[in-house]
C-alpha cells in the first residue's frame, strides 16, 4: 500500500512538473493567453514580416495576437474607437494627430525603408529620366500614363497624395484610378492594367519576381517610410490590454527583434526590406 501510495505522489509530482514547464517559455498554455489586438498595414502583412514577428512574439509571452491588417488610417481609426491595444503604422502626420489628440500613450519608431516609384519597363512616360518623385508623376500626368491609386487612406495613399501635392498637380481623369485595396493587390492590377503605382519597397520586393513591372523612381530623401508603433491610452480606453500592448511594443525594441527586422528577408531577397530604427550593428 505504501508503495503503491509513493508510485501515486511521484505521479503527481511528474504532471505538475511537466505542466509548469509546459507554461514556460515557448510552450505557454494557451488558456493562460489573453487576447492582443493589433491593428497595422497591409505592408508588414504582404511583406510577410507581420506573421514571424508575431510567431516570435508569442513564444515568450502571454497572448494571442489578433491582427488586422488595413491601410494605416483605417488602423489608426480603430485605435480611436478603442477597437485595438496597439498599432503598428507608417502615417507620421496621422500617428502625430493621434498623439496630440490623446488616443495614444506612447510612439515610438519601429523599423524604416522607402517608398518607390513603379511602372511599366517600357516605361511609357519617359518617368524615370524625370528626376525625384514629383517631377516623376508631373511627367505620368502630362502624358496621362495609366496610374494606380491605392485610394485607401493608408499610409502610402498619404504619401502618393502628398507627391501630387508637391507637383501641384490634382490627379483626375481616366488615367488615373484607384483599387481601394492593399498594397499586394494594387501592385498586381497595375501590372495588369500596364499602369504606374506607389510602392513601399518591401512589399515591391516580395512580389516583384511575378511583376512584369521596373522601379521607376528610388532614392528620393522625400520617400522615406518609417514605421511607428502606438500604445492605445488606457485613460481613454480602460479595456483595451494594456499590459498586453506595452510587451509587444517593449518586444519590438528589444535587440534581438531589431536585428531580426533589419536581417529580414536578405537570404531570400540579397536586400533589406526593412532597416532597424535602432543600431543594432
Amino acid at each position: 500500500m505504501k508503495k503503491l501510495l509513493s508510485l501515486v505522489i511521484i505521479t503527481i509530482v511528474l504532471a505538475v512538473a511537466i505542466a509548469v514547464a509546459g507554461c514556460g517559455s515557448g510552450n505557454i498554455a494557451e488558456a493562460q493567453r489573453s487576447q492582443l489586438i493589433l491593428a497595422t498595414t497591409t505592408s508588414v502583412l504582404d511583406s510577410g514580416i507581420l506573421d514571424e514577428l508575431i510567431t516570435r512574439f508569442e513564444k515568450d509571452h502571454p497572448y494571442r495576437v489578433k491582427s488586422i491588417a488595413v491601410g494605416s488610417g483605417a488602423a489608426l481609426l480603430m485605435a480611436r474607437q478603442g477597437e485595438a491595444d496597439v498599432t503598428l503604422t507608417h502615417e507620421p502626420k496621422a500617428e502625430q494627430e493621434f498623439m496630440e489628440a490623446g488616443y495614444g500613450e506612447s510612439r515610438c519608431e519601429i523599423m524604416y525603408n522607402d517608398f518607390i516609384i513603379v511602372g511599366p519597363r517600357d516605361d511609357p512616360a519617359g518617368a524615370v529620366h524625370c528626376g525625384e518623385a514629383r517631377e516623376a508623376v508631373r511627367c505620368i500626368a502630362t502624358s496621362a500614363s495609366a496610374f494606380l491609386s491605392r485610394g485607401d487612406a493608408s499610409g502610402t495613399n498619404a504619401m502618393e497624395l502628398s507627391i501630387w501635392q508637391a507637383a501641384d498637380i490634382k490627379p483626375a481623369g481616366g488615367w488615373y484610378q484607384e483599387s481601394g485595396q492593399g498594397m499586394g493587390y494594387t501592385l498586381r492590377v497595375a501590372d495588369s492594367q500596364h499602369a504606374y503605382t506607389l510602392s513601399d519597397r518591401a512589399t515591391f520586393i516580395v512580389l516583384r519576381d511575378s511583376l512584369d513591372l521596373d522601379v521607376i523612381v528610388e532614392g528620393d530623401p522625400a520617400l522615406t517610410n518609417h514605421y511607428s508603433c502606438i500604445v492605445t491610452n488606457p485613460e481613454r480606453f480602460p479595456g483595451i490590454n494594456y499590459q498586453g500592448a506595452l510587451d509587444f511594443r517593449d518586444f519590438l525594441l528589444e535587440p534581438e527583434t531589431q536585428r531580426f527586422i533589419d536581417g529580414f528577408g536578405l537570404d531570400t531577397y540579397h536586400e533589406h526590406l526593412f532597416f532597424a530604427a535602432s543600431d543594432v550593428k
